[in-house]
């Protein structure tokens, strides 16, 4: 199919959604370990009780990939209908999470919530594919990643807004503070709202040959061997990039479930209390705990201020793409080598801040790796794969992210970073290590058509 070009506008109203994917993410990523840790989970418990994020994504996004391959309605398209029914979902799900009134009824809700953030979420990346011709791709997956930025940096820096309107900070033990609950209702609004302005602002092209396709949704049973026959037909490529994206998620996951205490105790000097520590019967020590808590909950909110940092440079990091790429040719390759490895001394760098301030700089480059993460290797994927398969590609696709966050789940981040030593900072420098490896696993990658594309060379 000769796909015509798309307009910035048009290319920016079908990525619109992911505002509000990553206004849930980046809520459950900057402030699930707080809330976690103030519903009373141990440290080394937290990335186990974070194994529902990768668990849902490996399931649910071959699914939703290979049924939204297999699906077409003349008035809701393909992808479409999937971005709204997580979108509901997820909604819900960020509204209830703080609410949560003990330890497992938050992991249940993370469940929830992560398996309704990968419904609306996988058709995304098969959207670009679908509505952008070859010269295009780069282009829109950095689009892409220039939203996810402000989505990021806005919905990190939510509950340190709504403190700032007075809102308060200071909860009862067990109990998540109020402008966490405002911060995440907040999300919940704009996750529905930017979804729904997909969904009516974004056409779909038909399948190119409709009796085929037809012919192909009678087919029954064939879900699982479709789904093992694409593993094994696997190009070589996506095997290569797969390697580089174990060692660069690992290193994110790690971030997400250990920054928080790794630097409320590191760089802030604000430890989550220990209940069982104070008398709770006597005075004084009942106000120095609800001291020290509150102090825990404000550096919480500062923590996730500064990881909001890392969503802000991405998204610069995405602008200078989004216009380069609608002109010139990049070598994918080396924009996402260097990408990683910047990420990887930002994260090694927070053993070493002076001070909190000093995050800024660790953050941004982090943002660097974490918009060449969303962008290059979708870009490089795309170049390598059938286009007809490109939903379910995706979902298989998504292994690799997945895999090796369960694994760091099960215990693999708590074992590297105590070969180091017990702090939990050292979690920091494990995930600068694994994105420095990532970034040099990029040598790897042979294939021309994935490394570079030249929009002059293009035959539309």
């Amino acid at each position: 199919m000769n796909k015509r070009k798309l307009s910035f506008w048009e290319i920016w109203n079908m990525s619109f959604g992911f505002l509000g994917i990553q206004f849930g993410f980046a809520l459950q990523g900057g402030f699930m370990s707080r809330i976690f840790q103030t519903l009373g989970a141990e440290k080394d418990a937290i990335p186990l009780l974070w194994i529902a994020a990768p668990l849902t994504g490996l399931l649910v996004q071959p699914i939703i990939g290979y049924l939204s391959d297999r699906t077409w309605s003349p008035k809701w398209g393909r992808r479409r209908p999937y971005f709204l029914i997580g979108a509901v979902l997820s909604s819900l799900a960020l509204f209830f999470v703080p609410h949560s009134p003990a330890l497992w009824v938050a992991a249940g809700f993370l469940w929830i919530l992560d398996a309704s953030i990968n419904i609306s979420m996988e058709p995304f990346r098969a959207l670009v594919a679908d509505k952008l011709p070859e010269s295009q791709r780069s282009y829109g997956f950095v689009t892409q990643t220039l939203i996810i930025g402000i989505g990021t940096w806005v919905a990190s820096n939510l509950p340190w807004m709504v403190s700032q309107m007075g809102v308060s900070d200071a909860a009862p033990t067990g109990v998540v503070p109020m402008s966490v609950k405002v911060a995440f209702a907040i999300g919940a609004f704009v996750f529905l709202a930017s979804i729904l302005y997909t969904v009516f602002t974004t056409t779909e092209y038909p399948p190119e040959d409709m009796e085929e396709f037809e012919r192909e949704k009678k087919k029954k049973n064939q879900f699982i061997p479709d789904i093992l026959n694409n593993i094994g037909s696997m190009p070589l490529t996506m095997k290569k990039l797969g390697l580089v994206q174990f060692f660069s998620w690992f290193a994110f996951f790690t971030m997400w479930s250990l920054a928080n205490p790794a630097l409320t105790e590191h760089v802030f000097k604000t430890p989550v209390p220990v209940e069982a520590s104070y008398d709770m019967n006597n005075v004084v020590s009942a106000n120095a705990f609800n001291v020290a808590n509150t102090a825990f909950q404000k550096s919480s909110n500062d923590v996730g201020r500064y990881m909001g940092v890392y969503g802000l440079s991405s998204m610069a990091f995405a602008l200078i793409l989004t216009f380069y790429t609608s002109r010139k040719r990049i070598n994918r390759k080396l924009v996402h080598l260097v990408s990683l490895i910047l990420g990887g001394i930002g994260f090694i760098s927070m053993y070493f801040v002076p001070s909190p301030e000093w995050l800024i700089l660790s953050f941004t480059l982090i943002g660097f790796s974490w918009g060449s993460i969303l962008s290059m290797p979708y870009a490089m994927l795309s170049s390598s794969v059938d286009p007809k398969k490109m939903g379910v590609i995706m979902g298989i696709f998504n292994m690799f992210i997945v895999i090796p966050q369960i694994i760091a789940a099960l215990g693999g981040v708590n074992f590297a970073y105590k070969l180091i030593g017990e702090e939990t900072i050292n979690a920091m420098i494990v995930a600068g290590i694994s994105l420095i490896i990532a970034g040099f696993c990029n040598l790897l990658i042979t294939n021309k058509d994935a490394i570079t594309y030249n929009p002059k060379e293009a035959i539309e």
